[in-house]
């Protein structure tokens, strides 16, 4: 473990006691990959956006110190649960934009920013959303992949060592997951 990851993870277990100077120090450790996750969600997202990226990463950041119950593991851990907050944050942001009486198409993010993409151009987040909540029903941890690479933007052996396996066993949880996603969203896409 590098010393970066050893002082975040540090930060993480200091931060947990709530003190100010510690949750400082966390936020000034954490904030540019909270950033960068943020800015890669959101310059997939419509420019008339009404959720900018600072404005997703104070968010994600008050939630997940707001956890105290939570004894962080580790930088991984962390962003782990970062990732699923993000995606929390931006599935409630669909939600609400969808559901405002002068209408509004579903929240749409281009998705050809992974590496490799799904097909198609956009992406409904609220589809997505129903589409891994099936897929966790099927497969945990093929859920969690994406969950993990899409709104993580976890590489796959960062992916490997948060989930304890193998890195050919999350390649394959991240093909597989795709090919099932497609057809779930082609399917949603139909309708």
């Amino acid at each position: 473990m590098s010393d970066a990851t050893n002082d975040i993870t540090q930060l993480l277990r200091a931060a947990s006691s709530g003190e100010r100077d510690d949750l400082d120090a966390l936020m000034t450790a954490i904030y540019d990959d909270l950033r960068r996750m943020a800015v890669s969600q959101m310059s997939s997202e419509r420019r008339d956006h009404t959720l900018q990226p600072t404005a997703l990463v104070h968010e994600a950041y008050f939630k997940l110190v707001g956890q105290h119950s939570t004894d962080w593991a580790d930088r991984l851990h962390f962003f782990s649960v970062a990732s699923r907050i993000i995606r929390r944050i931006l599935i409630d942001h669909a939600r609400e934009r969808r559901a405002q009486k002068r209408g509004g198409d579903a929240g749409r993010i281009p998705i050809d920013t992974i590496d490799p993409p799904f097909e198609g151009p956009n992406l409904d987040l609220i589809a997505l959303d129903e589409a891994l909540k099936e897929l966790a029903q099927l497969d945990e941890r093929q859920a969690r992949v994406v969950e993990l690479r899409f709104f993580g933007g976890c590489t796959i052996d960062e992916i490997a060592e948060l989930l304890s396996a193998g890195r050919r066993t999350i390649d394959r949880d991240w093909m597989a997951a795709k090919a099932w996603l497609y057809c779930r969203l082609a399917d949603h896409a139909a309708d």
